[in-house]
């Protein structure tokens, strides 16, 4: 069962795990260093716990003692911080008004190929940088059935805070593993027997509805903005929309892929 420490003041020197959570770069350095991520939130703290993810530790107001107390019996033998919101606040840098914090330590990604092995319908994220639309996709992905996400290189991080927040701790759930590189980072799909669908609204691509399926298949996204690149788009098989109506020509990203992470789960 996780110990009870009280913390007075946000210079605390135990709380470092907790510092300055809405600072993009810093953060990635300290998670980087130390191998750790954080949840928030009392649903996305379960879920991490439950999904196995070893606890560093966890920090919340007294008032969410009694409620997460089944999560500090799972957490271990680990401290729980526990100070008052306006400490918190100062610690991290914003009010925390879901109740709990809880750094826990990252495990090692599986490959490409053995996310693969067992699945079906994977959704392909090529250097998506906003947290939020990785986090919303993810989301979409658990809820939708599709059985696994990669992302390329340079796509954001899942476990980053607000991904993990967005995904509601369904990033936990759904199988993923990075590209160990971009040139040829569809090759081990191709490999194992995938079809590649680019979403991507250019004139020359299909309604998906319109598309006939195969056992095995592959949708790729790519970044805000500027979409798939020009080397990803020549590597599949083919290129897939979602029709519009009027003057708008495309979708958020997110939304675009929950659309049709829907279509190939219901087909």
């Amino acid at each position: 069962m996780a110990r009870i420490v009280h913390v007075a003041g946000p210079s605390d020197a135990r709380l470092a795990d907790y510092v300055s959570l809405r600072d993009v770069e810093l953060r990635t350095s300290i998670e980087a260093e130390h191998g750790l991520f954080l949840a928030e939130g009392e649903k996305v703290v379960r879920r991490a716990v439950g999904a196995a993810y070893p606890v560093r530790s966890l920090l919340m107001a007294p008032r969410w003692l009694d409620s997460l107390g089944d999560v500090l019996d799972q957490a271990g033998d680990v401290p729980c911080y526990v100070a008052e919101p306006d400490v918190i606040e100062a610690v991290t840098g914003f009010h925390v008004h879901r109740g709990a914090l809880a750094s826990l330590h990252r495990r090692r990604l599986p490959s490409v190929a053995d996310v693969l092995v067992s699945a079906r319908r994977v959704v392909v994220l090529e250097d998506l940088v906003d947290h939020a639309n990785v986090g919303a996709i993810f989301r979409c992905a658990a809820a939708l059935g599709m059985d696994a996400v990669l992302l390329s290189p340079r796509c954001a991080d899942p476990l980053y805070r607000r991904a993990v927040k967005v995904s509601m701790g369904t990033v936990f759930s759904v199988p993923y593993a990075r590209m160990a590189g971009w040139y040829d980072g569809l090759a081990d799909l191709r490999s194992a027997g995938f079809e590649l669908l680019a979403l991507t609204p250019a004139a020359d691509s299909v309604e998906l509805e319109r598309v006939s399926l195969g056992d095995r298949v592959a949708l790729v996204v790519g970044t805000e903005g500027d979409g798939l690149s020009p080397r990803w788009l020549d590597q599949v098989d083919r290129r897939v929309r979602i029709p519009m109506n009027g003057d708008v020509d495309s979708l958020n990203v997110a939304a675009a892929a929950a659309i049709a992470c829907y279509v190939l789960t219901r087909r």
